[in-house]
C-alpha cells in the first residue's frame, strides 16, 4: 500500500504566467527540459515516498508527464488550486495514504530534504506541515525590488513561538522598512509552496470551501487558517541550495543560472 505520495499539480490555465508548466528551463548540460519535468524530478529524489504522481487537467501536460515517464491522474478542471487538486486525485486514486505531498509544479529547485521534514512533521502529529527558510539579505532585498515593480516574488510566512502558521501573504511581512546587510539576519521567512497533509486535512478543507482571505491573497494555505486548522511551520536549511519558484516570465533565467551554478542537466 502507498502510504506517503506526491503529488504535483499542474494546470496550463495561469493567469500571470499560461503554459507554464510546459516551459522549457536550460540546465547546465544544455539539455532543456519543461518545468514539470524538472519538478517531477525533484519530487522522484525524496526517499522513502511510495508514489509520485502528476495531477492535472490538461492532456498537454498530461501527454508531456506521460512522455518522460510520469504517473498522471487526470483531475477536474473547476479545481480552484493545488490543494482541491491534490483532494481531487486522491479521491480518483481511490487510495489513503498517510501522508499527502503536494509539490508544487513551479518549485523544480526544492530540495529533498524539504519534503522529508514535511513528511517527519506529519508522523510526529501535525495536520498540515509546510516549510519555511529565514531569508537571506539577498534574497529579501529581491522580494522587496518585486513588489516594489508590482511583481510577486514569493510568499512570506508569519509564525507563532510555536511554528504554527498566524499568516501568510505576498507581501514582504513582517514589515521593517529596511534593507539588509550581508552579515545580519533577516527577521523574516520565506514560505515554500510545498505541502504535507493527513487525507484527514484535505477532507476538512474541501468542506470548509474558499474564504474571503484566500481569494484576496490569492493563497490557498489561509483557507486552512480562516476555518482554524493550524498549520504547522517547518523551518528547513537551504545548505547552500538556492531556492526560487517559477511564478513569472523573469523567474526563467533565475532558475536557468541556479541550475547551470549547481551543475544540473
Amino acid at each position: 500500500m502507498a502510504e506517503k505520495i506526491i503529488l504535483i499539480p499542474a494546470r496550463y490555465a495561469s493567469s500571470r504566467y499560461p503554459g507554464k508548466p510546459l516551459v522549457g528551463l536550460e540546465g547546465a548540460t544544455g539539455r532543456t527540459k519543461s518545468l514539470i519535468e524538472r519538478s517531477w524530478r525533484a519530487a522522484c529524489a525524496v526517499e522513502g515516498v511510495d508514489a509520485v504522481y502528476v495531477a492535472t487537467d490538461d492532456a498537454r501536460i498530461a501527454d508531456a508527464a506521460a512522455a518522460f515517464g510520469a504517473q498522471v491522474v487526470m483531475t477536474d478542471i473547476d479545481c480552484a488550486n493545488g490543494t482541491e487538486r491534490c483532494a481531487d486525485a486522491l479521491a480518483r486514486l481511490e487510495i489513503t495514504p498517510r501522508v499527502v505531498v503536494n509539490l508544487q509544479g513551479d518549485a523544480p529547485l526544492t530540495p529533498a530534504w524539504f519534503v522529508t521534514a514535511l513528511i517527519a512533521g506529519i508522523e510526529r502529529g501535525a495536520e498540515v506541515a509546510t516549510p519555511v527558510l529565514r531569508l537571506t539579505p539577498e534574497t529579501h532585498a529581491r522580494f522587496v525590488e518585486d513588489r516594489k515593480a508590482g511583481r510577486v516574488g514569493g510568499t512570506t510566512a508569519v509564525m507563532a513561538a510555536d511554528g504554527t502558521a498566524l499568516y501568510f501573504s505576498k507581501e514582504v511581512l513582517p514589515y521593517t522598512g529596511r534593507i539588509y546587510g550581508p552579515l545580519e539576519q533577516v527577521p523574516a521567512f520565506h514560505h515554500v509552496g510545498v505541502y504535507a497533509y493527513t487525507p484527514e486535512a484535505l477532507s476538512r478543507y474541501m468542506a470548509a470551501g474558499a474564504c474571503e482571505l484566500e481569494n484576496l491573497e490569492g493563497l490557498e494555505q489561509l483557507r486552512f487558517l480562516y476555518n482554524g486548522l493550524p498549520v504547522t511551520c517547518v523551518e528547513v536549511e537551504a545548505q547552500g541550495r538556492e531556492f526560487w519558484e517559477l511564478n513569472n516570465p523573469e523567474d526563467v533565467p533565475r532558475i536557468e543560472a541556479v541550475l547551470k551554478r549547481e551543475g544540473r542537466e
